[in-house]
């Protein structure tokens, strides 16, 4: 495995890797690799004759409130994690070599980012897709790796692709669930014991909703108050959100049609957990 830092380097070996006839698989991060990102890599893995993933905490879609310096970083962990899951490169850049000055030119997304999580996190899209297109430009992948846990991320990302011709296939991989069904994810450890043995219920009230829509029910308001109602009452989280939209498009629906998205967000004492569904009908 290999380290790079340098964005001159890393656009060469794309360059020279294409030319031997390899097809590239990427997976983008911001390190503190986990198993959500383990399993990105598999996949890419499957497909691809060789895999890149990028570790860069990108400044640009951090908000005010968001603490860009706390952001978790361990490269050691990180290089170790990659190099036994069978990476081939990692692109590890500093902010000031993605960034050397003020960017002259500004990608503002505006669809699919005023709802879910991004409602609440102005201006955060626009930095995922402007340091996505420098990626894409730099590490050339034929395909890209991304989890639908984060199905809204996704969505801007298949936007973002599509918009621009970007000459790169967009893998979208399920979530990667415990045993109980509760989506995995680094702020688990935050739940307490109690809030962990409930939280599955999350997901269960989802995989309701999704199975009442595919018997018929055409009232999504009904549906979204059903999964209210199941969280209120099995788990001591406080709601965020319950939405219902078309997928990746998320637009608001008057019933279901064609692809669709069901998600939710819980806050629990010290964690707040997301989850969703992706179905068509």
């Amino acid at each position: 495995m290999q380290v790079i830092r340098s964005i001159k380097e890393m656009q060469q070996m794309a360059k020279e890797l294409h030319r031997e006839g390899n097809r590239i698989g990427y997976v983008p991060t911001m390190g503190f690799l986990h198993e959500g990102h383990l399993t990105l890599i598999n996949e890419a893995k499957k497909n691809n004759d060789k895999v890149v993933i990028s570790i860069f905490v990108n400044p640009l879609q951090f908000g005010p409130n968001e603490d860009f310096d706390a952001y978790p970083r361990d490269i050691e962990r990180d290089e170790t994690l990659a190099n036994n899951a069978g990476v081939d490169f990692i692109f590890y850049p500093e902010v000031g070599e993605m960034y050397p000055v003020d960017l002259s030119t500004k990608i503002n997304v505006t669809k699919r980012v005023n709802v879910l999580c991004g409602k609440s996190r102005e201006g955060h899209f626009d930095g995922v897709a402007t340091v996505l297109m420098k990626l894409f430009n730099i590490i050339m992948p034929d395909r890209a790796y991304f989890g639908l846990k984060d199905a809204q991320q996704v969505a801007v990302v298949d936007g973002l692709i599509n918009d621009y011709n970007i000459p790169v296939e967009l893998v979208a991989v399920g979530t990667v669930r415990e045993e109980d069904g509760l989506a995995k994810s680094s702020r688990n450890v935050y739940l307490t014991e109690q809030e962990r043995s409930v939280a599955p219920e999350l997901y269960r009230s989802l995989q309701k909703a999704v199975q009442r829509i595919l018997d018929g029910e055409k009232n999504l308001d009904q549906v979204k108050t059903e999964v209210i109602n199941a969280v209120h009452e099995k788990t001591s989280g406080i709601i965020d959100y319950v939405e219902i939209y078309s997928y990746p498009d998320l637009v608001e629906l008057n019933e279901p049609n064609g692809k669709m998205i069901i998600a939710l967000a819980v806050k629990f004492s010290k964690a707040r957990l997301i989850d969703n569904i992706t179905f068509s009908i």
